[in-house]
């Protein structure tokens, strides 16, 4: 395995690789001198670097004997140190007799231009990308693998070897679990096949009560959970913490333990919420601001209440005496020069408010006017709103994250430091009130209304900057639910124990995004679809999409004996034909642009019976542990190798 990459994801998946899969990988990162760390601003910066040298640190340590700057083999990871990953440089990695090659670069022309040239280099080579623009990304799919069909002469697909170009984004890969955090009741999502899964937690239940299992019983959480120093499933937990995938024994027995179980819902969002946020035109009335409003429903009162006094004092038709108050109050020429004192004193006073109407009627056609031209500028926060989600930070990850909170219609107020940011774009055209500002400074987190939001997520590209912005909200909202983008996973467990022995009270959560995505790149390496990734605490459950052909552990197995508590379960069985089967169930089959938007229909069946025998032209959706996963992986490969 090749992984090329500048930044903390690359020496993450080359310590999944390795540790996991037991792969025998090679780096490629720049020169220590010339590593770019990820993107701070200010005085965040040095803390950040230091951050991402404690990573580099850190994963080399997980590689066992660690990365060896003379390219030399250290365990089963070698070290190359390039600063572009040119021809030559692949070459000497060895990507001419690699299984697979991952480029994880932050620059997506770097990536396409790599992926290019080893596809050129090696055919047979099964790459996975690293893109943020998804639409280009499904072009470049499509482009490599023709280019592979047609050196190896496999046009039509038929000499069955695994060579296959993968699509991925961090971004993506961690905003359904960032989004999903915000939401009550909702702690983590996948989506698959157009149909959105919840993994819910779950309370123990009350002595002689049984708790719902939903779809199935995803995991126990840890024994520690209730306490706020507790370790909270962390990897020196024991038997203590979380336990992945159990089955109805160990559920039965686990009493006093909550769990997260796996729920199937139907799209969040409403069409009639999209189009209103998409929509050009703006609603009536957010043409007028509340003054003019009130400024024209006093206008409306004076003429009807001038039309009514002329009706008693001359005793014309109400309609008549309305008549003659307009022309009154539009100034036309018929002096009431005859007529009663009270006639003359109510001409005198309908024209003092035609005088009064001149003005209010230009600036309801200005601020109209005003108001269509800035349908695409940034909006303030309403006076009014409450319960919404500060978002902090509109770069990769904040933007997916706004886009999959506005899709499940939940009201969100962003803040970012730079008007040229990437997801600008994004908040006007979704018609998201943004607040620009540096987060740091007093008095921006009160004007995104942080002291009635419910949840804040911090997702800005330095950890110093989202840890104070948490802790200054924290001291405005003693229990305002936070969600903390930290780039470091140790230090991202460090924070929310911390925060969560000082506000037990409250719901903190600390994600690293390299922690999240890792997993997904690492099992597209491998040659399998991973749907999503789940986090349980400080570990994570994967959900992938394999064929039975060839895993011995599923092939002409029933469900319930293809279940291996601990490791892996089945979920959910593909029932389209093999040749009709979309490559990308992360998708619905609607959706074209990436965005994620979920499709009417569904070809996948998640109510199994126990006794279903899969087939080996099966393919199935299954819920797994990282080494799981790499069981029935490495299984499928050393029988390949030996057949």
């Amino acid at each position: 395995m090749v992984v090329c990459g500048d930044d903390g994801l690359a020496h993450r998946l080359a310590a999944e690789l390795r540790v996991v899969y037991e792969e025998q990988v090679t780096l490629v990162v720049p020169p220590s001198e010339r590593r770019v760390p990820q993107p701070v601003a200010g005085r965040a910066r040095a803390a950040s670097a230091a951050l991402l040298d404690r990573m580099v640190n850190a994963a080399g340590r997980a590689a066992g004997n660690g990365f060896l700057a003379n390219g030399e083999a250290g365990g089963n990871v070698r070290l190359v140190e390039a600063a572009e990953p040119t021809e030559a440089v692949l070459a000497d990695a060895g990507v001419e007799r690699a299984t697979a090659l991952a480029l994880v670069y932050d620059d997506d022309e770097t990536n396409i231009r790599a992926a290019l040239t080893a596809r050129r280099l090696n055919p047979r080579l099964r790459i996975v990308l690293r893109l943020y623009n998804r639409r280009l990304g499904q072009h470049i799919e499509e482009l490599l693998d023709q280019a592979a069909a047609l050196a190896t002469g496999d046009a039509y697909g038929t000499s069955g070897f695994d060579a296959a170009t993968t699509v991925l984004s961090d971004a993506d890969t961690a905003a359904p679990a960032l989004a999903a955090t915000a939401v009550v009741g909702t702690s983590k999502v996948v989506q698959t096949d157009g149909l959105l899964l919840r993994a819910v937690e779950r309370t123990p239940p009350a002595p002689g009560q049984v708790a719902d299992p939903g779809l199935c019983t995803l995991a126990l959480l840890s024994a520690t959970s209730s306490d706020p120093a507790g370790a909270d499933g962390s990897e020196g937990s024991g038997e203590s913490g979380p336990r992945m995938l159990p089955d109805a024994e160990e559920v039965a027995a686990a009493t006093g333990r909550g769990t997260v179980v796996l729920e199937q819902v139907s799209y969040a969002g409403s069409a009639r919420s999209a189009g209103r946020a998409v929509g050009v035109v703006p609603p009536f009335a957010s043409l007028f601001s509340r003054r003019l409003r009130w400024s024209l429903a006093g206008l409306v009162g004076a003429v009807v209440a001038l039309a009514i006094a002329l009706t008693v004092v001359t005793g014309h038709h109400p309609l008549h005496a309305a008549y003659l108050t307009l022309l009154d109050i539009l100034g036309i020429d018929d002096p009431a020069i005859d007529a009663s004192i009270g006639r003359q004193v109510l001409q005198l006073l309908s024209a003092i408010v035609g005088l009064l109407l001149l003005p209010v009627l230009l600036a309801a056609v200005l601020e109209a006017l005003g108001t269509f031209r800035s349908v695409s500028a940034l909006r303030r926060p309403p006076r009014g709103l409450s319960g919404h989600v500060v978002l902090l930070g509109l770069g990769k990850i904040g933007t997916r994250v706004l886009t999959r909170l506005r899709e499940l219609d939940i009201p969100v107020v962003c803040v970012e430091a730079d008007p040229e940011a990437r997801g600008m774009a994004t908040a006007r055209r979704l018609r998201v009130p943004v607040v620009l500002g540096d987060v740091t400074q007093e008095g921006v987190l009160e004007a995104a209304k942080i002291q009635r939001a419910s949840t804040l997520l911090a997702l800005t590209s330095a950890d110093t900057t989202n840890l104070e912005a948490v802790l200054y909200a924290r001291s405005v909202r003693p229990d305002l639910r936070v969600v903390l983008r930290l780039y470091d996973d140790d230090f991202a467990a460090a924070v929310y124990r911390t925060l969560r022995a000082a506000h037990p009270r409250a719901l903190t959560r600390s994600r690293s995004v390299t922690h999240l995505a890792a997993p997904s790149f690492a099992g597209a390496m491998m040659g399998r679809q991973v749907l999503g990734a789940i986090p349980v605490e400080r570990r994570v459950l994967l959900f992938a999409a394999v064929e039975v052909r060839g895993i011995r552990q599923l092939e002409g197995k029933t469900v319930a004996d293809a279940f291996r508590a601990g490791s892996w379960r089945v979920l959910a069985l593909d029932t389209a034909a093999p040749d009709e089967r979309r490559p990308d169930l992360a998708t619905s089959p609607t959706d074209t642009d990436g965005r994620g938007m979920p499709g009417p229909t569904s070809d996948l069946v998640w109510d199994l019976p126990p006794t279903y025998v899969l087939r080996a032209e099966d393919r199935v959706v299954l819920a797994a542990t990282r080494r799981g996963l790499a069981e029935l992986l490495g299984r499928r490969r050393r029988d390949r190798a030996g057949a």
